[in-house]
């Protein structure tokens, strides 16, 4: 099996069973999506979820967090893992919004990069979700599912599957191929004793076939 024929079963697999596929995550607009995935960072969207409705209710605009200390917000996310780092990336996220993108999140990756609290990932996950962007976020569940199952090689950080991911990936499907990967890690594919018996994709894992004894040493190219 080669590389590219991996992808495609894979890409085929997802396309048919989980023809819709979305955050989790619960918001309104650009800048609740963008807190919520800040907020996300080590932590669950479930716990996230459970947050987020006080705290937007406390501070439902930029211009409203903005004007708040990261004192103010922290009772706020105090169940939230790492509160303290998040609510002054927070109160700075939302004053640099206001002060120089008028209130609104960018709609470019780069320019999103340049807000506190805001890394490659989340920029990337608010921009495929929101604009549709054709860009790879990658979180711990997309890093290690798409190693253990063979489709990326060699990545040794977020940013090396990044581009492994998306060179293999039709464009026009990385919005929804960052769905797949990370729901898919996260119910089936998971960190402890993944469900290999429910796995739609196990005939293509190449962690799977090693460990039922199959050739570990498939000849694939890109």
């Amino acid at each position: 099996m080669t590389l590219k024929e991996r992808y495609e079963n894979i890409i085929a697999y997802f396309l048919e069973s989980m023809p819709v596929a979305e955050s989790e995550l619960n918001y309104g607009n650009p800048y609740e999506l963008l807190v919520a995935v800040i907020l996300s960072a080590q932590c669950t969207d479930k716990r996230v979820n459970m947050t987020t409705p006080a705290l937007f209710e406390a501070f439902p605009t930029p211009q409203s967090m903005a004007a708040a200390t990261a004192e103010q917000i922290l009772p706020y996310i105090s169940s939230i893992s790492y509160p303290n780092n998040k609510a002054k990336n927070l109160a700075a996220m939302a004053r640099m919004l206001c002060d120089e993108f008028g209130g609104e999140v960018p709609d470019d990756i780069e320019q999103m990069m340049r807000l506190p609290g805001v890394g490659r990932k989340t920029a990337n996950v608010v921009g495929a979700v929101i604009w549709g962007k054709e860009v790879m976020p990658v979180d711990t569940h997309i890093f290690r599912v798409s190693a253990r199952i063979g489709l990326s090689r060699g990545a040794k950080t977020p940013r090396q599957t990044e581009l492994q991911l998306e060179k293999h990936i039709p464009s026009h499907l990385l919005p929804i191929a960052h769905h797949w990967l990370l729901l898919h890690g996260r119910y089936v594919c998971t960190a402890r004793s993944p469900k290999c018996n429910k796995c739609g994709i196990a005939t293509w894992c190449t962690t799977f076939k090693r460990q039922n004894g199959h050739s570990a040493t498939l000849k694939e190219r890109n």
